[in-house]
């Protein structure tokens, strides 16, 4: 893997590439890195991952936090892929980057042949319930130091239930009160919970492309009910059932690999 800069909006944005093969344009979650695709990507020559670190992620800078959106980092996301001339391409991502690559299959389907959803966090909607955990950090970290802010957490309904039903959302969500730099993280999490990939369920049902949705459950903030929301509404869509990350994450991951390769393998 390599990094190369990718300059947009005066902003010198960090893409992580592999070598060789076709492109997959694969994006990570929020507050993620290229790390995250990386490990869930299948290690494979005739395929290519390539991986934008959206704005404030990674090793991409901030820029103006007014402008974090599923929008913009859908657009930065078209740039590189119309400047490097990739399209078109397989588009996917986990969560956040589900969520991205889904609005631009709409928006933009000169630029994507297929389409991958891991554990997607939105349908349609705008900020939905279960993106209110990030919600709830970024408020706590906008007005307590982050100890104190971790500490009422951990506190709170909120991280009880997680306890009971998804230990991994806890555990990510816990790991977000140490990240640097805390303003802008609180920012973050406030603004994309808050937000939404800006589309219809008509034009999900439009969609006329192969599509993968990968989702688990034992997962409040990635429910399986969005996943199988948007199986209903995309047509020829394949859903895929894979063990959760926080039963067994090698598993989780050698089945995420092997479900991605396969689908890979039949439509590129």
């Amino acid at each position: 893997m390599h990094n190369t800069a990718f300059i947009r909006d005066g902003l010198s944005l960090n893409v992580v590439e592999g070598k060789g093969g076709t492109p997959v344009v694969f994006q990570h979650g929020l507050c993620g890195s290229a790390a995250q695709t990386a490990e869930a990507f299948p290690d494979d020559p005739r395929f290519r991952l390539v991986t934008l670190e959206c704005r404030s992620h990674g090793a991409s800078p901030a820029g103006d936090e007014k402008r974090f959106s599923i929008n913009t980092f859908a657009e930065d996301l078209a740039s590189l892929i119309e400047e490097r001339k990739l399209a078109p391409c397989v588009v996917g991502g986990i969560s956040m980057g589900a969520a991205i690559a889904t609005r631009l299959a709409v928006t933009r389907p000169d630029l994507v042949k297929a389409l991958i959803m891991a554990r997607p966090a939105w349908v349609a909607a705008a900020a939905p319930e279960n993106c209110a955990p990030n919600f709830e950090v970024g408020e706590l970290l906008s007005y307590l130091p982050p100890e104190e802010a971790r500490a009422a957490f951990l506190q709170s309904g909120t991280a009880r239930r997680l306890a009971d039903l998804a230990p991994d959302n806890l555990n990510s969500l816990t790991g977000f009160f140490a990240r640097e730099p805390i303003a802008t993280t609180a920012a973050l999490l406030m603004r994309i919970a808050s937000d939404g990939p800006g589309i219809t369920e008509k034009q999900l049902e439009a969609l006329r492309i192969p599509t993968l949705i990968i989702a688990t459950d034992q997962d409040v903030i990635h429910p399986l009910a969005h996943a199988e929301t948007l199986h209903a509404l995309i047509p020829g869509s394949l859903l895929k059932l894979i063990t959760p990350k926080g039963v067994d994450k090698a598993r989780y991951l050698s089945e995420f690999r092997s479900t991605l390769l396969s689908f890979l393998e039949d439509h590129v």
